[in-house]
């Protein structure tokens, strides 16, 4: 498993696992178990979630799922932007932390910028590494103003932004993604298949037809070949999670990316950075 070093210089791998949506139905909570325990052993060791995700339902099943394994698997969660204040990031911090059945994050994210200053989450946050209970902490859906405002705000130790990115969202390659490389801050791309949506595309198909692959392992491996990004793809199920890691493997060529650039151009200006 090729892997990324965050601006620490702590290696994480570059594809690991995302949770949204896990924890919903209780039904299901086994089969995610499994999917996330699967995952793991594949070395797909980063997981990724959210006191968003199902109000805490899908730190819950990720608490489950590394019950025993705690220190193989480098844990990402994230707090809603008003949670990330003085006062209550740390309440917000100590419930993931429960949820999870841990006594630390290895990465803490602010999940979208809401009113809080963000010269506040940052002192927060540094409040949060120096207590222990967070390892570094970073930010997810920041846009390159934000991300100057952050770094003015006294952030440089900010270890990433998880934002939407996948062929079909591409806008980020013109200014923030560079932005970042420059500062080695890796990108973690959220909804690298954009929940499946992109995989009807006949370019993705022809491509898979010849590697003998699937079109979301083709769309995977696109991201994961790119230097300083962190693809977190969410799997229900085994068989799901073993085709994502399948992907990693995939050696995509010239022809190739010249065959995705046309179905799915490179952004040729600014644009507002997307969210889902």
């Amino acid at each position: 498993m090729r892997t990324v070093r965050l601006p620490d210089g702590t290696a994480v791998p570059a594809l690991g696992q995302g949770s949204w949506m896990m924890g919903e139905r209780g039904g299901d909570t086994k089969r995610e178990v499994a999917a996330l325990q699967a995952g793991i052993d594949l070395g797909m060791t980063l997981i990724d979630t959210a006191e968003m995700y199902a109000e805490g339902g899908a730190e819950r099943v990720v608490g489950e799922a590394i019950a025993g394994c705690r220190d193989a698997v480098f844990l990402v969660s994230k707090a809603y932007p008003q949670n990330a204040s003085r006062d209550r990031l740390a309440r917000a911090c100590e419930a993931s932390l429960q949820r999870l059945g841990t006594d630390r994050l290895d990465l803490y994210l602010l999940h979208w910028r809401g009113n809080v200053p963000l010269a506040e989450t940052v002192a927060a946050m540094e409040r949060l590494v120096e207590a222990g209970k967070i390892l570094r902490w970073g930010v997810s859906n920041l846009d390159l103003d934000d991300m100057e405002e952050l770094v003015a705000a006294g952030g440089q130790a900010c270890a990433t932004d998880q934002i939407l990115y996948n062929l079909t969202r591409r806008r980020p390659e013109f200014d923030l993604m560079p932005w970042l490389r420059d500062r080695n801050i890796p990108v973690m791309a959220y909804s690298p298949v954009e929940q499946g949506r992109l995989l009807s595309h006949r370019a993705l198909h022809s491509i898979a037809d010849r590697k003998g692959a699937t079109p979301a392992q083709v769309a995977l491996a696109w991201l994961l070949e790119q230097e300083g990004i962190i693809a977190i793809p969410k799997a229900g199920s085994r068989e799901h999670v073993e085709e994502n890691r399948r992907a990693a493997d995939i050696v995509l060529d010239d022809d190739d990316r010249a065959a995705l650039d046309a179905a799915f151009p490179p952004p040729n200006g600014p644009k507002p950075l997307e969210m889902l």
